[in-house]
């Protein structure tokens, strides 16, 4: 029997991102769809931006998980437009984030406060991160570096 396309999206939620795997792909954002089409299961996907280097690994893990519950028949379709944002982040995702020691997207364009003491006293170090949507900062309190994900 065919799973619910809700059952799908709970599937999804639980697939994490690659580069940051405290936070599932549906809390990033980046699913922007899910559905049905005869009996193949289709999943629209729009990366963070287009040349992101993590692509192709997410499209093996949704296929991944998919098989893994006995979805036989799964095909992606890539959509660059609209472009993803970082408001489509969720807010358990934003929690996740801050919780995973990386500070989330904020419209001012720099972290409200230090995700290891909440301290407000920072200092960005580097505007590239471990990836290029974070960004480098540090804590002068605490004095602990910390990645920032940038708003896109």
């Amino acid at each position: 029997m065919r799973p619910s396309v809700d059952q799908i999206w709970t599937w999804l939620d639980a697939v994490p991102d690659p580069e940051i795997p405290a936070i599932s792909l549906v809390d990033l954002g980046i699913i922007r769809d899910v559905g049905f089409d005869g009996e193949t299961c289709v999943v629209t996907v729009t990366p963070t931006y287009s040349g992101c280097p993590a692509t192709s690994v997410i499209n093996m893990e949704i296929k991944a998980a998919l098989h893994d519950h006995g979805v036989e028949r799964v095909e992606l379709k890539r959509q660059l437009s609209p472009p993803w944002t970082t408001d489509w982040i969720s807010q358990s995702g934003r929690e996740k984030l801050e919780k995973y020691g990386i500070a989330p997207p904020q419209a001012a364009g720099g972290p409200e406060k230090c995700p290891n003491c909440a301290s407000t006293n920072l200092e960005r170090l580097s505007q590239f991160g471990s990836t290029p949507c974070k960004a480098q900062w540090r804590c002068k309190d605490c004095l602990e570096p910390f990645d920032y994900f940038k708003c896109i």
